[in-house]
């Protein structure tokens, strides 16, 4: 119920399979991508309960597991699955074709650090997590273990799914697409940097706003999040909040900011390729998906795309946008373009097809075990 890379994957599954019907937790078209509302979307019980992702998030458990574990899909022979959590808790026929594209596994019950809630909780507060979170691992290892195949973002997150899933079978990587034609390249970019961003712990944001209350420079902030206000108080006059943008006005703050900053080590990150479609380059904490697609700075700012720095720390960052600014104009609008186009969701789309294809031929060719 956002607008983020999880509902870019799943218009992507729609444009592969135009008539197949989408299954989802809740949907509020407001609060998402306007495409979907040309879709047979198929919502479970909570919808009557749920307006808001806050809300969903917070009846998860037990409420929004019990809620996917009541869509019965038993009706088809094979089931295109995306997301970390919620999707793998469907009712499927046993003989199904089951793939699950997983941008990692199920942050909450995997890696709970990641979470204020969770890292910021008294003794007493997290005696109570920790026993919510050993059912939710045992509920999402369980569901995990009936996908036929996993596709996986990059080889880091196959990783991720092999450990915590104790998965043996080869993982195959797709990359999550761009949409390319949403985004334009200005030829007068503007003094401000970037970030487009869920307002939340391990998204660094706090990190952002620090660097640039020490340097002074124009900064916008696009997002919302359970770290807003905390966020917000913090932030100098030279700090703007946006959130709730058309993709027109959003496109429009990516072709004419000075650079995108991505604080974060994050699984993938659509962000920094849709900065990339509007010819930006990016200065990125040189961790986690931006190395499957970024290019570095090395010698010549006109063949890269992103400038990393290496530590999550607020003067790494600053030095890396010191770094930055003598050599801003030689990075290359058009090269960083092309390179983002590779993404684009055209590739996407053709590279699922082919995959879900070639399984299906392959599952239809296995014989049928008789217990």
């Amino acid at each position: 119920m956002c607008r983020a890379g999880g509902e870019q994957v799943a218009l992507c599954f729609h444009k592969a399979y135009p008539d197949a019907p989408i299954y989802t937790q809740c949907y509020q078209p407001h609060l998402t991508f306007p495409e979907f509302q040309g879709c047979d979307i198929r919502t479970t019980w909570l919808q009557r309960f749920v307006r808001t992702d806050d809300t969903m998030k917070k009846l998860f458990f037990p409420l929004g597991v019990m809620a996917m574990q009541s869509h019965d899909l038993t009706e088809y022979d094979v089931v295109l699955m995306s997301g970390t959590h919620c999707a793998k808790y469907v009712k499927v026929n046993p003989r199904a074709l089951v793939i699950s594209y997983s941008f990692t596994p199920f942050r909450l019950a995997w890696n709970p650090e990641s979470y204020a809630q969770y890292a910021e909780s008294g003794w007493a507060v997290r005696k109570v997590f920790d026993m919510v979170l050993k059912r939710l691992r045992s509920i999402d290892f369980r569901a995990a273990q009936r996908p036929n195949h996993f596709v996986a973002m990059t080889d880091e997150t196959a990783d991720r799914l092999r450990e915590s899933y104790q998965l043996n079978g080869k993982i195959e990587i797709i990359n999550p697409p761009v949409n390319a034609t949403n985004f334009y390249v200005s030829n007068k970019p503007k003094s401000y940097y970037l970030v487009v961003s869920r307002l939340e712990y391990y998204k660094k944001v706090d990190l952002v706003i620090e660097a640039f209350n020490q340097l002074g420079y124009p900064l916008i902030v696009v997002g919302k999040g359970l770290q807003a206000d905390e966020i917000k108080a913090m932030a100098s006059e030279n700090v703007t909040f946006k959130s709730g943008l058309s993709a027109e006005e959003l496109a429009e703050l990516y072709a004419n900011c000075r650079a995108f900053i991505f604080p974060q080590h994050e699984d993938y990150g659509i962000t920094p390729l849709e900065a990339n479609a509007a010819g930006r380059p990016v200065i990125a904490y040189g961790r986690g998906g931006v190395l499957a697609t970024q290019i570095p700075v090395s010698d010549d700012p006109a063949q890269a795309t992103a400038l990393f720095f290496d530590e999550q720390t607020v003067e790494s960052l600053v030095e890396a946008i010191r770094q930055f600014e003598p050599i801003q104009h030689r990075f290359d609008s058009a090269f960083i373009r092309q390179h983002a186009e590779q993404f684009d969701e055209t590739h996407f789309i053709d590279q699922i097809r082919e995959f879900v294809g070639r399984k299906y031929r392959e599952h239809q060719a296995e014989p049928i075990s008789v217990s």
